[in-house]
């Protein structure tokens, strides 16, 4: 097989290459990969993290969008016939099309100017993922794992924590890349919960009212909900239509979708 050619980090594609061998032994650790379970990586880059993998579960998929980089990817881990190399976008890629023989695991250094949607891309799928670990812009996991009253806690907040718990596992320098970022990074865990400890009605008002309520997270929850929710609606609700958004909690989101769904 034929040697590629180096390949550059690319801007548009966010790229930045963990070679830190010591914080790729730490990230597989706490993903603790086992032979046959079907691990889908997003972003795989040259395959530094997929092979720490793939070792342990003999078979794998990974999603690449840069197609110079999956020539690569099949030198240097030809010896593993069983990676299957996707060449697509993450944030169209139908995941639910790994999931015909159960639930997949999902890994990634994910792309931080596209992290954020692609997160909420993969939610769509949480029934049939059991966990994702993935490698962040620290900001993101903080704001990921943020509680009511914290400055960061907002509506990915909500939403990931509606869906999934959230750790943040740790902190990795911008040394541990190439090209280095300018901001630290971290490792999350999402876990899907199995039964949703509060369940909406409608995930599209769920949605709407979360992104109402934090559209002006200065103002006051009577302010930001004009004309959807009066102050009987907050009475009823047990909410105090003075307090800003960031004080509530999920539970408190999805009673206020669930109301609007039953006046609608």
């Amino acid at each position: 097989m034929s040697k590629p050619q180096p390949h550059k980090a690319r801007k548009r594609f966010g790229q930045n290459f963990l070679h830190d061998v010591g914080i790729i032994r730490r990230i597989v650790a706490c993903i603790a990969p086992k032979e046959g379970q079907r691990i889908v990586e997003i972003g795989p880059g040259k395959g530094a993290l997929t092979e720490g993998i793939i070792s342990a579960t003999k078979r794998m998929d990974v999603v690449e969008l840069d197609r110079d980089l999956i020539p690569i990817l099949r030198v240097n881990l030809f010896r593993y016939p069983d990676l299957t190399v996707h060449e697509a976008d993450a944030m169209k890629f139908d995941f639910s099309t790994l999931a015909t023989e159960g639930n997949i695991r999902v890994v990634g250094n994910l792309p931080y100017n596209i992290s954020t949607p692609l997160i909420f891309h993969l939610l769509s799928y949480a029934e049939k993922i059991d966990d994702m670990h993935f490698m962040l812009q620290k900001e993101v996991v903080v704001r990921l794992a943020a509680r009511p009253g914290d400055s960061l806690y907002g509506r990915l907040s909500v939403m990931a924590q509606y869906y999934c718990q959230v750790e943040s596992l740790f902190i990795v320098g911008p040394e541990s890349f190439d090209p280095p970022p300018k901001v630290d990074s971290a490792i999350v865990r999402m876990t899907p919960h199995k039964t949703r400890p509060f369940v909406a009605q409608d995930l599209k008002t769920l949605e709407d009212m979360v992104r109402i309520g934090f559209h002006q997270r200065r103002k006051t929850l009577r302010n930001n909900y004009k004309g959807v929710l009066n102050d009987a609606d907050f009475e009823a609700l047990g909410i105090d239509p003075s307090l800003r958004p960031e004080r509530l909690d999920v539970e408190d989101f999805v009673n206020i979708a669930n109301l609007v769904s039953q006046k609608d």
